[in-house]
């Protein structure tokens, strides 16, 4: 089959029980040159911060590094925690960015914290109130339009000459998909980690779209949580990684990505059962043909223009086999 839409993928640079941070940090590159190789549109890093199985904590890092590997892919962030930093701040180090790599930069803009409270206080994150101030503060910044007895009307945004990349807002609900759709930005929905139906939010984001130079019509991400290997039973074995590690964050056990057999020996709470029965509906395991085909029902009932994939694999090889395989079932040409 050939998919009617584009397939994406984010890595979150997980750090798998038994490898080394530098070892993620070197997987970020292949997947990324993999990636690029098998045709997909665009890759995402998300920032999280600490998380000892997550090694995304400075996305622009991770961007630069995997847009100077490779030739075609768009590399982003999916996303920059706004919250989290000065506008001034992000609008530099974005439009640095797309000066490097001109045409191939993404900036996805989320307004979670993308930690827990202990790590919100270190980060001086601003509260969630703040951020439409945060946003129209970057927006100005790039636009150079503060009115002049702005204070920050005599700050220039260096690099200058560029604007920033073009933007998405992230969301899981119809309030940013209007939001995002009036400031004429692209927007990605967090199906991945979010029960909300999307479809709704999609059609919120269309009926509310102003159109800007870099959306001139409305564009839509789809973001999934997908395992596939060549059995279905091989792709739920190596999906207990995923459940285990998650339910155990949940809960406050924090540590790296554990393998199979170790996740299968953990003896879970009562309360990690519970999160790992609500949450185990939106993670998507199994053959390449049946995600091939439950990939493209949700993409077609919630009227995505894209997919987004985001895979959970104790095995850095297996998690690229698992991209290769849904590529080449969902019928995504690979580059030369």
């Amino acid at each position: 089959m050939t998919a009617p839409f584009a397939l994406s993928l984010q890595d979150l640079a997980p750090i798998a029980q038994g490898s080394s941070t530098p070892e993620a940090m070197a997987e970020t590159v292949r997947l990324a040159q993999e990636a690029d190789r098998l045709g997909y549109t665009r890759l995402w890093y998300a920032e999280h911060h600490g998380m000892p199985s997550i090694a995304s904590s400075v996305p622009e890092i991770l961007i630069g590094s995997a847009a100077a590997a490779t030739k075609h892919i768009r590399v982003g962030s999916g996303g920059v925690m706004l919250l989290n930093h000065a506008p001034l701040r992000i609008a530099e180090a974005y439009r640095t960015l797309e000066a490097l790599h001109p045409g191939r930069i993404d900036l996805g803009i989320g307004r979670a914290p993308g930690g827990d409270g202990y790590a919100m206080r270190a980060l001086r994150s601003g509260g969630g109130e703040e951020f439409s101030t945060y946003l129209a503060e970057l927006m100005a910044f790039d636009e150079e339009n503060f009115p002049a007895d702005h204070p920050f009307s005599r700050v220039p945004v260096s690099p200058g000459g560029i604007s920033l990349p073009p933007k998405w807002l992230l969301g899981s609900s119809g309030a940013s998909a209007q939001a995002a759709g009036q400031i004429g930005f692209g927007y990605a929905f967090a199906a991945h980690f979010s029960h909300t139906p999307a479809a709704p939010a999609f059609e919120a984001y269309r009926a509310a779209f102003v159109p800007s130079v870099d959306f001139p019509e409305p564009r839509t991400i789809l973001c999934l949580s997908v395992i596939c290997a060549p059995t279905q039973d091989e792709a739920d074995y190596l999906s207990i990684s995923q459940k285990v590690n998650w339910a155990r964050f949940v809960t406050g056990e924090q540590r790296q990505l554990s393998a199979p057999e170790e996740a299968m020996n953990h003896k879970l709470t009562p309360q990690q059962q519970q999160v790992i029965d609500h949450q185990s509906s939106l993670w998507l395991v199994g053959d390449p043909g049946s995600m091939a085909e439950t990939i493209s029902e949700k993409a077609r009932a919630a009227g995505a223009d894209e997919v987004m994939i985001t895979t959970t694999i104790h095995s850095y090889e297996l998690r690229r086999r698992s991209y290769a395989l849904l590529a080449d079932a969902l019928g995504i040409a690979a580059r030369a």
